[in-house]
């Protein structure tokens, strides 16, 4: 998914903050492209996923600006911006440049919230149709997951017997340790069944 999709962007000038910059764009046939298989699926996952819940008792006042679908999009077509913090991208590019694609767009901290509300959306989506074959060639990478302040690991409940002391390069830490494995041509590799 990932190889395919770089060969739709093109360099685009922009002026932000009075500064000229080039930045890599996806074609906008290729967003309408995303978007729409990323609907597709949220169209069958979201009912089956509604249905396994239990209910909360709570209900939303307000209903959100955008649909499931337009945020997940927004969070993909991240990754494939080159900017390299989302904060940026959202103001400097979503808000000035896709505002026409996704009518009704929240402000920053909004979109922060709503994206979190998508994230199991978004980890089903990646597992099913962003993962690739192991090729031969793989990179690893870790990141830590800390669960608490290790001042607090003796009285820590909620994962007791699952978290552990693990170490990464930046010191110690409790908690889990999240491994990303890709394959040559970055792709996540599929772990097996």
């Amino acid at each position: 998914m990932g190889q395919k999709w770089r060969n739709y962007s093109y360099i685009k000038l922009f002026n932000i903050n009075n500064l000229q910059l080039r930045l890599p764009m996806i074609d906008p046939l290729k967003i309408t492209e995303i978007f729409c298989h990323i609907d597709d699926f949220c169209s069958a996952f979201v009912p089956k996923l509604h249905s396994q819940q239990l209910a909360s008792g709570k209900s939303r006042l307000k209903p959100n600006s955008l649909t499931d679908s337009e945020i997940m999009t927004i969070q993909v077509l991240f990754h494939f911006s080159g900017i390299r913090t989302f904060k940026k991208y959202y103001l400097d590019y979503v808000s000035t440049q896709l505002g026409e694609w996704f009518p009704g767009l929240p402000s920053y901290s909004r979109m922060v919230e709503l994206c979190s509300s998508t994230i199991l959306h978004l980890g089903v989506y990646l597992k099913e149709f962003a993962t690739g074959p192991c090729s031969g060639i793989s990179f690893i990478d870790s990141t830590p997951l800390r669960v608490c302040h290790n001042r607090r690991i003796h009285s820590h409940k909620v994962f007791d017997g699952l978290a552990q002391r693990g170490q990464c390069s930046i010191g110690w830490f409790f908690g889990f340790k999240l491994h990303l494995v890709t394959n040559d041509t970055g792709q996540i590799v599929d772990a097996p069944d």
